[in-house]
């Protein structure tokens, strides 16, 4: 009995080590995102309350590096109040984004950072950060060596606004691509 015991112990760990297990490790994914995003901003007061806006941009993650800039087409708030105008020339957009696909789905994760200037009246600065990973989408042919289009595109994370009396302030927002309303994703 006790060299069967000791056989079985010594089998054991082949025994574990033949299981296995999977993981799916994060992998840099061949995807590109363009079209308009809405994004709508929850906290502050006044008019640092009411900065949502609508963008336009296009990123490509083609494995060159961990920040892309965005290339920004478009923009407009819905209403600028106090601290941004609209108009050609009002403010400075400008962003990065990553993006990552765990191996073997179309699933798209990464994160997004936005920032916006005003000229008129100088010296505000709105800023949005998503969460670790608060920028998901899918991705069609997001795994293969073919650059696949991100869909289904929702940001979430934490914005900022510093500069002149009534233009600061902080909350939340939530970034849509290409739809009329979308929810945050579940944590």
């Amino acid at each position: 009995m006790k060299k069967l015991a000791i056989l079985i112990v010594l089998a054991l760990p082949l025994a574990i080590s033949g299981c296995g297990s999977t993981t799916l490790a994060n992998t840099p994914v061949d995807t590109t995102t363009t079209g308009s995003w809405e994004a709508e901003l929850t906290g502050g007061t006044g008019a640092a309350s009411q900065l949502n806006f609508v963008t336009s941009f296009t990123v490509t993650d083609n494995g060159s590096g961990p920040n892309l800039a965005l290339d920004i087409t478009g923009f407009n708030f819905f209403n600028a109040g106090a601290c941004f105008i609209n108009g050609i020339d009002a403010s400075t957009e400008a962003g990065t984004a990553t993006f990552s696909a765990a191996t073997g789905t179309d699933q798209v994760t990464g994160q997004l950072s936005y920032t916006i200037t005003s000229h008129a009246p100088a010296g505000n600065v709105l800023t949005l950060n998503s969460y670790t990973d608060g920028l998901t989408g899918t991705s069609t042919n997001g795994t293969s060596s073919i650059i696949g289009t991100m869909t289904n595109g929702v940001v979430v994370g934490t914005w900022t606004l510093t500069g002149g009396t009534g233009c600061t302030g902080s909350g939340t927002f939530l970034m849509c691509e290409g739809t009329n309303s979308c929810t945050a994703p579940s944590p």
